[in-house]
This record gives structure tokens, C-alpha cells and sequence, in this order.
């Protein structure tokens, strides 16, 4: 088994992180990435400003690594983009890793062996089986001793439906998008102009796309509509200059002063249960209280991120129930519990499974938990490293500080539509916005 590769699934910033850590524990990483380069998922979101300065977002091995070839270290204070983050950081790293990354390679099953997940003989003796389809479509199987899941979330959004899943006639509508516009993009700028857009969502990739959007609001025939399903605004703009990552309390402020402008109007209270489409051809989203919104042409949903758990259906993993998180990271986490969103650092003890060698990190550890730091991640990898290694000491030891989220709001208000939130622990009460009542038709 110590012979083996410890296979990792992903190659953005928390997969490769864990690679240079096991490199540098003498371990031999292979990082399969599904996509055609590092980072191929942040690529996807090039135009969007990280409020983590660079200093947050180079994992200490990386730097390590990199610091031994002809890399320049971005300037510790700035703030990057999606795209600075991979050409300027995980391009370099994935290069100095060399051969261990392996690009368009997708994991599609993790299994013991010659064992499906009933079967108790053998499961603490034989090696892991990864299964591969490449690009081209062949497949193949590799043995590791350990597996390391960095497969990350973006792929699966969480649904416009309040209720976790599609709303009637989401699926493959037109109008629908996933994902924070980029008025960059002529494409993106031709589709939100002079239109009515809504976005839905209460976190910070809601509040980026109404910080965004409100450049066009002043523009003929723009209108923002601000859909939450949460019943109150008072906790939705975060920490503001309370925040200990400062460029994330800003975003909330201007976000906040684009509402209290009356750049857009604000629904609260509204669970999409269905997506119409008019006899105009434009969009109309129906509440499961019978309110609507009509004439609308772009639907911006913003709801969050879910684990896809599908190829790991034969690993014995032991999640909560409610978060899909690891049972020992969920109580830290959990947003019904915790009113600041506190991230606790943590390592290989809350998360490890009853399947040995098995592990969920970065913002796939989280399950449906938000507030994810990339420093988290970094962290979670090294301890696992270092118990892979045997050096348990140091694989027990936090070795992190984390800033204040900054998210408040009152336990037990988690997207709740009729809960109020007293402001929470990291920062007073943000003040009462404009709110649009919809009438039922």
C-alpha cells in the first residue's frame, strides 16, 4: 500500500495544494483534472475579484515549491481575479508539479478493490480503485493508497426551486443562468442591458452580480429585481467594516448602498416554485405562495453549491444528514447554528471517514455549507499530508488562524422566509432597505 500514489481529484487550488504538500513529504501525488488546465473551474469565473488578497490564496507548500523555480510571487496585498489566481499562481504550481498532474481525466468511481461497498473483508487491506475516462472516452483504472477528493462543488449549483430542488420548468429554461455576469464580455453586456434581470440569492456571488448589474441600472429600460427567500435583509450584507477580510465587507457596503440608491427592488420572502414563460416569451418566476414576477428577461440564480456524491457511491462516507458534510467538520459549520458563519480550522480528525484512506476537502468538505476560505483548505490538506506520512503529531496540530467571516445573522435563520435575524455577533444590524410586497394574482 505505502508503494501506491495517493490519487488526488482535482487540479485547482486546494488539489494542488495537497499535491506539493505530499510531494513535500516524500508521498507520490497524481492529480487527475477532469478540464484542459489548472484551475480549469476558476477559469470559469476569470472576471470575478476574490476579496482574499494574494497572501490568503498561495498555499504555504505551493509557495514553497514554486519559491525553487524562476516563479514571481504576485505582491502579497492585491486582490486577483479568477484569472490573475490561475495564470499567475496555479499554472506555475501545476507546472512545477510537472507530471503528476494528468488534465482531461475525469474520476467516475472510487472502490476497495475487487469490493463493492457491502462487502467488510478486505477493506482496511486492499488498496483503493479509481476509475478514469479520458477526454477521448477511453477508460481505465488506477490502485492508490488514498484518495483525496478537491473536485470542488462548481459543477453542481444549487437550484433557483426553494426547495432545494429545480423549480417547475427550470430546467434548460433560456432565461435561467448559473453564474456572475461579466459585463466585460460583449455577450454579457448585450444580454443585461436595457433588460429585466433578477438575481436570487443571498450570499456573496449574489451580492458581486448586484454590484455588477447596478452599473446598467441608470441605463433605458433596465430594471434589478433582488429575489431572497430569507424574510429580511438585515444580515444579508455581511460585516461591512467589521469584516476582518476587508474586501469582502466592502462588497457587502456597495452592494448595500446600490439597494438603499434604489438601483433595484427587493423581494424577500419569495421560494420559487415555478419558471413560466409568457405569451410575450418573457419569463415569469411563481412563489409557493402564488405571488409572481413577471416580465422578467434574465434570471440570475445564485443559491449556492452542492457535492456531487454520485461517483463515490461505493465508499462507506459518513456525512450529516442535513450539510452532506463530514460529521465531524458539520457542527462547525452549520449555518443554522453558527449566527457568524464562524469557520473553525480543522484537519484529517473531522475528516475522516469509516472508509480509511477517503477524504472531502476544500469547499466539497463543506457540503452545502458556505463561507469556504481557500486558507481552510490549505490547512485540511496539510494535516491529511501529514498523516499519510505518519506524522501524526503534526497532522493533530492547527497550525491556522482565521479572519472573522463577517456573515451574520441570528441561528436558526438559515434562508428561513419568515425568520429575523438580530444582527448576529460580527456586526450591528445592517439598516432596513427598501422591500417590495408582490401582490398574489
Amino acid at each position: 500500500m505505502t508503494e501506491l500514489p495517493v490519487v488526488v481529484v482535482g487540479a485547482g487550488p486546494i488539489g494542488l495544494a495537497a499535491a506539493a504538500e505530499l510531494r513535500e513529504r516524500g508521498l507520490s501525488p497524481i492529480v487527475f483534472e477532469r478540464g484542459p488546465q489548472a484551475g480549469a473551474a476558476v477559469a470559469q469565473w476569470n472576471h470575478v475579484r476574490l476579496f482574499s488578497r494574494w497572501a490568503e490564496l498561495i498555499a504555504p507548500a505551493g509557495r514553497r515549491l514554486l519559491d525553487g523555480t524562476d516563479w514571481t510571487a504576485p505582491a502579497d496585498e492585491d486582490y486577483p481575479t479568477g484569472q490573475d489566481w490561475a495564470r499567475d499562481y496555479l499554472t506555475p504550481l501545476a507546472d512545477a508539479l510537472g507530471d503528476a498532474v494528468r488534465y482531461d481525466t475525469e474520476v467516475v468511481g472510487v472502490a476497495r478493490r475487487g469490493r463493492d461497498r457491502v462487502v467488510d473483508s478486505g477493506r482496511d487491506t486492499e488498496p483503493l480503485s479509481v476509475h478514469l475516462r479520458r477526454a477521448d472516452g477511453s477508460e481505465d483504472r488506477i490502485l492508490a493508497r488514498a484518495v483525496i477528493d478537491a473536485s470542488g462543488t462548481w459543477t453542481s449549483p444549487n437550484p433557483l426551486g426553494g426547495e432545494g430542488l429545480p423549480a417547475l420548468g427550470e430546467r434548460g429554461h433560456q432565461a435561467v443562468d448559473y453564474r456572475v455576469p461579466d459585463l466585460e464580455s460583449v455577450a454579457d453586456l448585450v444580454r443585461y442591458r436595457g433588460k429585466h434581470t433578477v438575481i436570487a440569492g443571498s450570499g456573496h456571488s449574489a451580492l458581486t452580480a448586484i454590484v455588477a448589474l447596478s452599473q446598467l441600472a441608470n441605463e433605458p429600460g433596465t430594471r434589478l429585481t433582488w429575489v431572497l427567500r430569507r424574510g429580511q435583509t438585515d444580515a444579508t450584507f455581511g460585516g461591512g467594516e467589521a469584516d476582518e477580510l476587508p474586501a469582502r465587507g466592502a462588497l457587502g457596503l456597495r452592494a448595500k448602498k446600490a439597494v438603499e440608491d434604489g438601483l433595484l427592488t427587493v423581494v424577500t420572502g419569495f421560494r420559487t416554485a415555478a419558471v413560466e414563460t409568457g405569451d410575450d416569451n418573457r419569463t415569469a418566476l411563481v412563489a409557493d405562495d402564488a405571488r409572481r414576477l413577471d416580465g422578467i428577461d434574465n434570471v440570475i440564480a445564485l443559491t449556492g453549491f452542492r457535492p456531487d456524491l454520485s461517483w463515490l457511491s461505493e465508499i462507506r462516507l459518513e456525512l450529516d444528514p442535513v450539510l452532506q458534510a463530514p460529521v465531524g467538520l458539520a457542527p462547525l459549520i452549520d449555518p443554522n447554528v453558527h449566527s457568524c458563519g464562524t469557520v473553525y480550522p480543522h484537519g484529517v480528525a473531522e475528516l475522516s471517514h469509516p472508509e480509511s484512506g477517503v477524504y472531502l476537502v476544500g469547499m466539497k468538505s463543506y457540503g452545502r455549507a458556505p463561507t469556504f476560505l481557500a486558507m481552510t483548505g490549505y490547512e485540511q490538506v496539510r494535516s491529511i499530508a501529514a498523516e499519510l506520512a505518519g506524522d501524526h503529531e503534526s497532522a493533530a496540530r492547527v497550525e491556522l488562524t482565521l479572519p472573522d467571516t463577517g456573515v451574520c445573522g441570528g441561528a436558526g435563520v438559515f434562508d428561513d422566509p419568515n425568520g429575523a435575524s438580530s444582527g448576529g455577533c460580527c456586526a450591528p444590524a445592517a439598516p432596513e432597505v427598501l422591500t417590495l410586497t408582490v401582490p398574489a394574482r
